[in-house]
């Protein structure tokens, strides 16, 4: 009889420690295809009152709409939202912290959520349907003016910083659905990304990293919090960060430099809300399977353009360096001196050896301020450097976008095929006029020539 109690006591002790289990939503630590009790309880309940009218169920681009910049704004209102995780914290990269977006594909809006939970890849997983019940809890920013927008569960009196839901509130506000989409990641050049992006996951075209890069980890081993390497198109002149905090996982793996691809991740803001960047959520997103797009030929301008030719054909002012460059020095020219003054004058590569390419592509960049002509590219196969681009050379007009608005604006010039000249030397001009009517300033800057 005493043995058959023990028995029947332990396995009482067995039932209840399971109960207990099943209620602790920090301990879950597998990606469940059904959920538990509580949990699809307080799922139900809330779908219910958003059928029937008790709560309201908003979109990402309408619950932004509360978004006071600098301020954390308390949500009053009976209102819910649906998204989709966009981020993964499994590999460590993201802490307390995850992404949703409005659909798991072509998604438009997006929201940041900060809750006092780790390895929340264990619940919320990248994918998986969430429902936010949001009165109650704060939209804001986690740091005040970065734009970044969050939900978070409560706020910091002292600078209106959004602090992250409790664990306490996590149960009464944070409900995931049975449903794990697969997100297909929106496709972007580097020049195509802007603030609109933030916190979606997307796929970076036509990238590799600088082979300056070529055996070093992704985690700089001297920085402390994030670490930062460069990411550069092959498509145009654009140049991102690729940024990762110091405790990821694969903080030691080398970064692929063997080739170009695409990299797949979420686009974020520095800490101090100043840049944009993307984090990855693994390694796994970082595809490098074409070859490399090292140019045939670059110039930054950084040595004053020794070896191009700059032909003054009218006018006194000429093509000068500065310090204005996108980043460091660039090219310059302005036909302004105590008012404006009739130029023509011509900036010419150097020959730039296209016989072992079977193509070609030329990308620049320009920036321009004050009314004046807009300036013009050419190309041709056959000038004599140092000679007057007038007579020497058979031009032909380039198709490229120049920088316009009076604004010091840097503006990719887009991909241009310059194939036509693959078999022997090319030859690009940037060809300035200004008038004494108008006299514009450009400046030229990031240079390159790229094999097909």
């Amino acid at each position: 009889m005493k043995n058959i109690n023990k028995i029947l006591m332990l396995m009482v002790a067995v039932v209840a420690g399971f109960t207990i289990q099943s209620c602790v939503q920090d301990d879950d630590f597998t990606v469940p295809t059904s959920l538990g009790n509580d949990e699809n309880e307080g799922l139900k309940k809330l779908l219910a009152k958003i059928d029937n009218g008790q709560v309201q169920l908003q979109t990402i681009a309408q619950v932004k709409s509360n978004f006071v910049q600098y301020e954390a704004t308390q949500i009053t209102s009976e209102i819910a939202v649906k998204g989709y995780v966009s981020s993964s914290d499994e590999t460590g990269n993201f802490y307390k912290e995850f992404f949703i977006q409005d659909s798991p594909t072509n998604p438009t809006s997006t929201l940041k959520v900060v809750l006092n939970q780790v390895d929340t890849y264990n619940q919320f997983n990248k994918g998986r349907e969430v429902y936010i019940y949001l009165k109650g809890l704060y939209i804001g920013e986690t740091n005040t003016g970065d734009d970044v927008i969050t939900i978070g569960g409560k706020f910091d009196t002292f600078d209106n910083d959004v602090l992250a839901m409790t664990a306490n509130q996590i149960p009464d506000h944070l409900f995931r659905s049975t449903t794990t989409e697969t997100l297909v990641p929106k496709e972007l050049s580097l020049s195509q990304i802007t603030e609109a992006h933030i916190g979606m996951f997307v796929k970076l075209l036509d990238v590799q990293f600088p082979i300056g890069l070529a055996g070093q980890p992704y985690i700089d081993p001297t920085d402390d919090f994030d670490s930062q390497r460069p990411i550069e198109s092959c498509s145009d002149s654009s140049e991102f960060i690729l940024e990762s905090s110091t405790f990821a996982s694969f903080k030691n793996i080398i970064i692929p430099t063997n080739g170009k691809g695409t990299i797949s991740g979420i686009i974020n803001k520095t800490y101090n809300g100043y840049d944009l960047v993307i984090n990855l959520n693994a390694t796994d997103d970082v595809v490098m399977d074409g070859n490399r797009c090292d140019p045939l030929f670059v110039e930054t301008f950084e040595t004053n353009f020794t070896t191009w030719t700059a032909y003054s054909v009218t006018g006194a002012q000429v093509w000068q360096s500065n310090n204005y460059g996108n980043p460091g020095k660039c090219a310059a020219m302005s036909g302004y001196a105590s008012g404006n003054k009739a130029n023509e004058d011509w900036l010419i590569t150097p020959a730039i050896n296209l016989s072992n390419v079977t193509g070609a592509t030329l990308t620049f960049q320009t920036a321009q301020n004050y009314a004046g002509n807009v300036l013009q590219v050419f190309m041709c196969t056959d000038y004599v450097p140092g000679r007057n681009p007038t007579t020497s050379g058979t031009w032909s007009p380039i198709s490229a976008t120049i920088s316009s608005g009076n604004s010091w604006k840097w503006t990719n010039s887009g991909s241009i095929d310059v194939s036509t000249a693959v078999g022997g030397n090319l030859f690009v001009a940037f060809k300035y006029t200004s008038t004494t009517s108008a006299a514009a300033t450009y400046e030229v800057d990031n240079v390159k020539v790229v094999a097909k």
